[in-house]
């Protein structure tokens, strides 16, 4: 490994003189850098060295990506808050609130104690301060890149367990932060030096692997560069023409990850072309093409789709003089200094220009899509736990690798396996959660399929829709889960909400029915002791379920009342002859308490089950007819109410009952709902489907006999898992 030169105040600015001429903007940094001289006065680092040549560094390393004087000069003081005894608010009134700000911000990055992997959820919370920071202002991740390089370039002065952790936090963190933000040549540094102290017996073996052939290498990339620039010349194009090196870590992980052999590796052999214009670069790819063959499949025209960190460059291998391998990169001088340093570059520091930090995050928001989503997923998930956000910013931002785009271009970025809902989700929430249908390259497909680089996806939304369930077995992005989770979540207690007062209702009247006063019943002292007997937590969720049918309002009242009810029913006691109590069974299961048999027949317009909260209707000359409580029929019928019980349980006895399944449209959609159906042991009677060709739904009608009340609710739920299903509703006839 290379010895770290320390550079001098001298080369800091001779650095920015390069780009900043303002006479203010130059003493702004020449007193940020004497006051941090005074500030570290005394103190050193393990090197031996002034702990000031540390800031010095920082201060170099963010000169070099053009970066403002503000940023220079919160670099030269980042550290004095947490090594001296200056304040914030002395910052404040020595410089402006501003430098301050950066400089508090790295300061509290700098403090976070990072353990080991034996604590993830200590190092998960430390690393989510981290991105926070970064949401609110990039300059603040770009000094800390900075402060980090320079540290890992003198990590040798530490112990070796501590070069050991502080080199897998570079890998795990700041290099990837480096990677999506663009800047290569601090990602590529800092990997290399990481692999360097984590596994030193690789890096000195890739290295030797990398020397062996050096000198042979050089000259097939000196003649083929000969070569490329004749041929350049000779069409009258300006370009820029050099070969490079492929760094050790990037060696390594294709050889692990992709379990090749180094002499499998394509770019060891690579030559980049930097030209003036994207015409040149295109022009310059034909030229070379019809010189050299090709390999097929080696094309990347990251030009016209430029990756989430804002990379552009036309790649291509070909196969040069004596059957070696190239990898050649055509690019404009801009593109290859974003390609270098980033974010940096396209936002570096211009003379005479107003800057504004908010005005450049909101801009570095627009331009990197995944910074936006990065950074609107930090604003909404500080309170979900630091383990779940780290999970989810890795996978869902560091490991992102599939490019797809909209119909307008956007390019939306992706972990591997990932659906359309993914896709959705990551355009917009309300988009996520309003998709009913999926256009991928002109096709429809099922929401499940996985996309891949360079599909073009069209998203069918309709109004008033929502996530379903199942969706969760199949995304792939912690964004689109912890959104559809929060949203049934959400509709969940809505729904509850809506109910609850039906359900007070509900029990105040079976109360008053019984003779019952609903306020002395209906007290905490009361509610409280009945909650365990019907598996409730709270009031709320027992006037939910009273309400929704699932706990029966009779029971509740006997279970607060200690009594049966009374029978006492006037408009009874007028229509029947009371003869012998002994009760003959009932055909439907229903029975009148106290009376020996009378004609009953179940209503058609609610089709009762048992289990269902039910009450009788005296007919005129048709006996009784029995109707679900919540029948809209009954609301009219009052006064010719009275109460009907349900028989014991019989197996054998079914009861007809209709339910309907709204689904997002696919191939065998009916199939998978009838087999749902058929394992739930409930025969069917009639099956209708009708598709809405506008919203790519599909709404299945089944007639069907079940037992009772509890086999329905458990048939809803497992329909409810059929995949691409949104809702299954029981209906009347």
């Amino acid at each position: 490994m290379a010895e770290t030169v320390s550079v001098t105040m001298d080369d800091v600015f001779r650095e920015v003189e390069k780009y900043i001429q303002r006479p203010e903007s130059i003493a702004l940094i020449r007193r940020a850098a004497e006051y941090a001289e005074k500030k570290h006065e005394g103190q050193m680092r393990k090197s031996g060295e002034p702990y000031f040549s540390h800031a010095v560094n920082v201060a170099y390393i963010l000169a070099e990506l053009n970066v403002g004087p503000s940023t220079i000069a919160a670099g030269f003081l980042h550290d004095v808050i947490e090594d001296t005894d200056v304040t914030k608010e002395e910052l404040e009134k020595e410089f402006d609130p501003e430098i301050a700000e950066l400089v508090e911000a790295v300061t509290k990055i700098g403090a976070l104690k990072f353990h080991s992997k034996d604590d993830p959820e200590y190092q998960a919370a430390n690393h989510r301060k981290l991105f926070i920071a970064m949401a609110r202002d990039v300059r603040v991740i770009l000094i800390k890149l900075a402060d980090r390089l320079h540290n890992m370039r003198t990590l040798q002065y530490q112990p070796p367990e501590k070069q050991k952790r502080i080199a897998a936090e570079t890998l795990d963190v700041y290099a990837p932060i480096a990677h999506r933000l663009g800047i290569s040549a601090i990602k590529n540094e800092l990997e290399d030096l990481s692999f360097y102290y984590l596994d030193r017996e690789e890096y000195y073996r890739i290295a030797h692997l990398v020397d062996t052939k050096k000198a042979e290498r050089d000259e097939y990339i000196r003649q083929m560069i000969s070569d490329i620039s004749d041929l350049l010349t000779e069409h009258g194009i300006e370009f820029r023409i050099f070969g490079r090196s492929k760094h050790l870590y990037s060696i390594y992980h294709k050889m692990v990850d992709r379990h090749k052999r180094f002499d499998e590796i394509l770019d060891l052999l690579a030559i980049r072309i930097v030209t003036k214009t994207e015409l040149n670069c295109y022009e310059i790819l034909g030229y070379i093409h019809a010189a050299y063959r090709p390999i097929p499949g080696r094309l990347k025209d990251y030009i016209a789709v430029p990756k989430t960190n804002m990379y552009q460059s036309l790649h291509t291998t070909i196969i040069g003089d004596a059957g070696k391998i190239f990898e050649v990169q055509i690019r404009t001088e801009e593109m290859d200094e974003i390609a270098e340093r980033g974010v940096a570059a396209h936002w570096r520091y211009k003379e005479g220009s107003k800057y504004d930090a908010r005005v450049e995050q909101k801009e570095i928001e627009e331009r990197l899509s995944w910074f936006r989503d990065f950074a609107a997923f930090t604003g909404e998930n500080e309170n979900t736990s630091a383990s779940e956000y780290m999970e989810t910013l890795q996978r869902d931002v560091f490991e992102a690798n599939v490019y797809a785009m909209t119909p307008k271009g956007r390019v939306i970025d992706l972990p591997n396996g990932a659906t359309p809902i993914d896709f959705a989700y990551r355009v917009h929430t309300d988009v996520g959660h309003t998709a009913v249908g999926a256009i991928v390259n002109d096709a429809m497909v099922p929401l499940n399929t996985e996309l891949h680089t360079g599909d073009v996806v069209q998203i069918k939304t309709m109004k008033n829709t929502g996530p379903s369930e199942d969706w969760l077995k199949f995304v792939k992005t912690n964004q689109a889960k912890s959104k559809i989770k929060a949203y049934l979540a959400r509709k969940e207690t809505e729904r509850k909400a809506e109910k609850v007062p039906a359900g007070e209702k509900m029990l105040a009247d079976e109360l008053r029915k019984r003779g019952f006063d609903p306020s002395e019943y209906t007290d905490k002292k009361h509610l409280d002791g009945i909650y365990s007997h019907f598996n409730v937590a709270n009031s709320t969720d027992l006037y939910y379920g009273i309400a929704v049918r699932t706990i029966n309002v009779t029971s509740v009242c006997e279970k607060l009342t200690n009594q049966k009810r009374p029978v006492n029913d006037e408009t009874l006691a007028a229509f029947i002859n009371r003869g012998e109590k002994k009760r003959i069974p009932s055909r439907i299961g229903v029975y009148v308490p106290g009376i020996e048999s009378m004609k009953m027949s179940l209503g058609q317009c609610c089709l009762p089950v048992y289990g269902d909260d039910i009450v009788g209707y005296v007919t005129k000359g048709e006996g009784v007819k029995v109707h679900r409580r919540d029948c809209p029929n009954m609301a009219k019928m009052q006064q010719r109410l009275i109460d009907v019980r349900w028989e014991e349980e019989d197996n054998e006895r079914m009861y007809d009952t209709n339910i309907s399944v709204l689904s997002h449209d696919r191939s065998f959609l009916l199939t998978d709902i009838v087999t749902a159906v058929s394992q739930s042991k409930a025969p069917m009677l009639k099956v209708s489907a009708a598709v809405n060709q506008e919203t790519l739904t599909t709404t299945i009608r089944i007639k069907l006999q079940i037992h009772d009340l509890e086999q329905l609710h458990i048939l809803i739920a497992n329909l409810r898992k059929v995949d691409s299903v949104i809702d299954v509703i029981r209906e009347s006839n």
